[in-house]
Formats: structure tokens, sequence, C-alpha cells
């Protein structure tokens, strides 16, 4: 892990950072290297790919995230991106797999109430995709809404966002 780790932050190569981010996120899948990524300053690294202009590269690491996100401690390191992933979000083409991916992300991240705040100025996007996306898209952010509607502090917000 902490060899991927290094190749992802040593190299430019879009096909190796891809390779490396779904390596990533394979580990992930165990509790153990969730702690193991997180200790390795791995949630950073990985984070960091956010901002590549390789779309798949962005896909990647918005999903080894994803699979990261499964850790409480993880979130609390994770959440220091939610406003960029909601960017990603929003830019991203109509139903593409970073707008999913990102959405999955913001799912896991919506759980509890810890990060809502972060989402707010997302709301009137999320609603717009709501009914412009695919079915699939439609799903996911429906898991998004009502995982912030669960939280009452955010009725206020839910119901007054322009769309």
């Amino acid at each position: 892990l902490q060899k991927l780790i290094h190749l992802l932050q040593a190299t430019d190569d879009p096909l190796i950072q891809e390779q490396a981010l779904i390596t990533l996120s394979n580990s992930a899948a165990f509790s153990v290297n969730q702690d193991i990524i997180r200790n390795l300053d791995g949630l950073s690294v990985i984070g960091g790919m956010l901002s590549n202009c390789v779309p798949k590269v962005k896909e990647k690491a918005l999903n080894a995230l994803n699979n990261l996100s499964m850790n409480i401690k993880n979130q609390e390191e994770i959440q220091v991106f939610i406003t960029q992933v909601c960017r990603t979000v929003e830019s991203a083409p109509l139903n593409s797999d970073v707008q999913l991916a990102g959405l999955r992300l913001l799912t896991n991240m919506s759980v509890t109430s810890d990060y809502h705040q972060k989402m707010i100025n997302s709301i009137p996007c999320f609603l717009h995709l709501l009914s412009e996306g695919t079915e699939r898209t439609q799903i996911q952010l429906l898991k998004v809404l009502v995982n912030l509607s669960a939280n009452p502090a955010m009725t206020r917000h839910l119901l007054r966002a322009q769309v």
C-alpha cells in the first residue's frame, strides 16, 4: 500500500494513476487496509487526484475515497474534500461516471449529519440533477437527499432551495 501511494504521488501518467487508484480502492474493501491507507497519508494523496483533469483518474479517486469512507476516522479526513466533490458533481457531464462516483461518495458522507452543512450550497444543483438525470443519477441523488432530509437542521435549506 505504501508503494502504491508513493507511485501515485510520483507519476504523471494517467494510466498508472488510474490503475494505482483501482488497486487502492479494491484494497479498501478490508477495514485493516482502510486504517493503513489513512496512516500512510493516503487519503490526502487520493484526494489530491480529485483535481486531476483526466476524468477516469478523477472517477477512480472518487471511487477509492468512497470505499475508504466506510470508516469513521477516514470520514473525518475525507470531509475536507466534500466541497470539491460537490463542485465536481455540479461540473461533470450529466449522468457521467464521474458524477455518479461523486454522488456515491456524498451518499456515504451524508449518512450521519456531521457533514451536511458542507453540502448546503449544492442542494439547488442536486434538485436540478434530480429532474434532468437518468434513473441511475436520480436514484443516487435521492439517497443523498434522503440522508440530508433526516437532519431537521437541513429542512429549511431543502425547502428554500431555488431550482
